[in-house]
């Protein structure tokens, strides 16, 4: 399943972009003031943290769901260390909180069932393969 995302620059000098995903309204993506954008959207970083931690409670949920289990809902927090990037190294520390489940067991079958999510599992054991080239003049 091929899905296009299209990124526009505003052409206004900003660094804000416009990004069209088809059967969603338009988003945004901006850089933050350090490098040079007026943070009137989501970095790249944080779509990239934020990917982590939607896929983490839509996978808790769909296991708890299937399963029975009592849950009302997820809570995720995604703090970033970012200070080590240039040399490699992104952490993402991630907390969970799980409504409506007291079961220890229950818990920490969540938690763990988290970890198998697809973004989780991208991000930390698929090689990702990127090819970039200049679109030709018939593609949009």
């Amino acid at each position: 399943m091929d899905m296009t995302i299209t990124v526009i620059s505003q052409r206004d000098g900003r660094l804000r972009q416009k990004v069209e995903l088809e059967g969603f309204e338009d988003l945004y993506v901006d850089a933050p003031r350090v490098a040079g954008g007026d943070e009137s959207a989501p970095d790249p970083h944080d779509y990239f943290d934020l990917s982590l931690a939607a896929c983490k409670a839509i996978t808790a949920q769909m296991y708890a769901y299937r399963k029975g289990w009592p849950l009302e809902g997820v809570t995720v927090w995604v703090v970033r260390d970012e200070r080590d990037e240039r040399h490699g190294v992104y952490r993402l520390d991630v907390s969970l909180r799980f409504e409506g489940i007291e079961d220890a067991t229950q818990l920490a079958r969540l938690t763990e069932i988290s970890d198998r999510c697809p973004i989780h599992r991208l991000m930390t054991s698929s090689t990702v393969e990127i090819t970039t080239r200049q679109a030709s003049d018939d593609e949009e």
